[in-house]
């Protein structure tokens, strides 16, 4: 059996241990009812990050020539297909592009669409050997296009200083590259100015 004291020493560090938020002075009024309520304070579980799955750098990506198109498959004729797709996606997400549809809307429409497979030219440019290249986008890069055009021939054509048009169901748009340097991904989210000017 306990002394008295030690009995005491126990029980008040039974409760420190039990009501831990609580101050002594509280404890010591606890003592003094007959009944003493215990409290439960249940350990906050802590997240663990998921870690997110890293990508290929751009070394390795270049490396495993992943956006290189093999010269055997640089064929216009390949890629129709591919255009004919991109214009039934242009249709529906302009709801059919009738005659009586706003310029202005079609055009937003086609800045934040995915224009692989949109047949492009190159109307102005301050080089003017790019003036009137025409072809099928096959790779939209932050500051290039990759266009193939009819003669099989794979052009890498710069947005900065140039004006390229499309045209769809009688509808030209025309893109300021200049103002065009972003990611297929990016541009989604991008608010384009409806007027602007360019220098070329």
């Amino acid at each position: 059996p306990q002394r008295p004291e030690e009995a005491r020493a126990f029980v008040n560090a039974f409760l420190k241990r039990s009501m831990p938020k609580k101050k002594d002075e509280a404890i010591q009024d606890i003592l003094t009812r007959k009944a003493v309520v215990l409290e439960h304070y249940s350990k906050k579980k802590t997240k663990q990050k998921r870690k997110k799955p890293k990508g290929f750098t751009a070394k390795q990506r270049r490396e495993m020539r992943l956006f290189e198109i093999e010269p055997e498959q640089q064929r216009y004729t390949i890629f129709l297909p591919l255009h004919e797709l991109w214009k039934q996606y242009i249709r529906d997400l302009c709801h059919g592009l009738k005659p009586d549809a706003q310029p202005h809307m079609i055009q937003g429409k086609l800045l934040k669409a995915d224009l692989h497979g949109a047949i492009v030219t190159v109307t102005k440019s301050k080089c003017p050997s790019y003036v009137g290249i025409t072809g099928i986008i096959l790779q939209e890069f932050k500051h290039v296009f990759k266009i193939i055009t009819k003669e099989d021939k794979l052009k890498v054509v710069p947005k900065l200083n140039n004006v390229f048009s499309l045209e769809i169901d009688g509808f030209i748009s025309y893109i300021y590259g200049s103002k065009f340097q972003l990611r297929a991904s990016e541009r989604s989210a991008k608010k384009f100015k409806l007027k602007g000017t360019i220098d070329l």
